[in-house]
């Protein structure tokens, strides 16, 4: 059985629709991409996912032993959160709250976790540095370590590079393929389509039309030309 199933899937805000029904599923291990257009229901989908927003219709399904619980969330930043006041170690620590549960303290074992969880992300020597005081790509890798104490099975990621030069950006997805072949299942909004089909095995694509399939197919579908061809263009006028 699958980590997560969506069957007909309506998501929205206030009763209101903003998606035509979605329909897809992820397996452990997979790398999916969520694409399209802004203002598609990318980020509304991620955040039904995490139960944040209902669903206006349709059914979510999680399987093959992962709970609700058990899903790691990083999600785009505001200029507020990246100024908060807390240390690199306060802001990991926390991504093992549904760990401690109504506990007031953190065990050695979570202690542990993140202290683990920084230093796989490079970031153990600045575990008593402010978060504000860090660079973006920096601040990602916080926000990666504390995803990860959250899980060992699913991450999600919206827009994990917004904003980050492009020598951070490539650290970055390669972080991301590393934890992924490592065994941890990826579901990741972008707007960098050359990322998704480079790095995805799954695409799922959000618009006036909604494709879901393998990467390969992606490249094959109407929704993929169409965009890749956009992108390519943009990139002449640019130039």
């Amino acid at each position: 059985m699958s980590y997560i199933t969506v069957k007909n899937l309506e998501v929205g805000y206030e009763r209101k629709t903003i998606t035509e029904p979605i329909n897809f599923k992820v397996d452990k291990q997979d790398y999916l991409c969520i694409v399209g257009e802004n203002g598609t229901g990318k980020s509304t989908l991620m955040k039904t996912l995490l139960g944040l927003i209902r669903p206006i219709s349709g059914e979510i399904t999680f399987g093959d032993g992962l709970k609700a619980n058990e899903i790691g969330y990083l999600p785009q930043q505001t200029v507020v959160q990246r100024d908060f006041p807390a240390s690199v170690k306060e802001i990991v620590l926390s991504g093992c709250q549904g760990r401690a549960g109504f506990r007031p303290f953190y065990n050695k074992e979570e202690k542990m976790l993140a202290k683990e969880n920084m230093e796989r992300m490079g970031i153990g020597q600045l575990a008593d540095h402010c978060y504000r005081e860090l660079s973006g790509g920096q601040q990602q890798r916080v926000l990666l370590a504390r995803a990860l104490c959250a899980t060992r099975k699913v991450l999600l990621l919206d827009e994990p590079v917004s904003g980050l030069d492009p020598k951070v950006t490539a650290e970055m997805y390669d972080l991301i393929k590393n934890l992924n072949s490592e065994g941890i299942t990826v579901i990741m909004i972008s707007h960098d389509i050359a990322a998704a089909v480079k790095y995805a095995t799954h695409i799922l694509h959000i618009g006036n039309n909604i494709f879901y399939g393998s990467r390969d197919e992606y490249l094959e579908s109407d929704e993929g030309k169409f965009f890749l061809s956009n992108r390519e263009e943009g990139k002449k006028n640019a130039g």
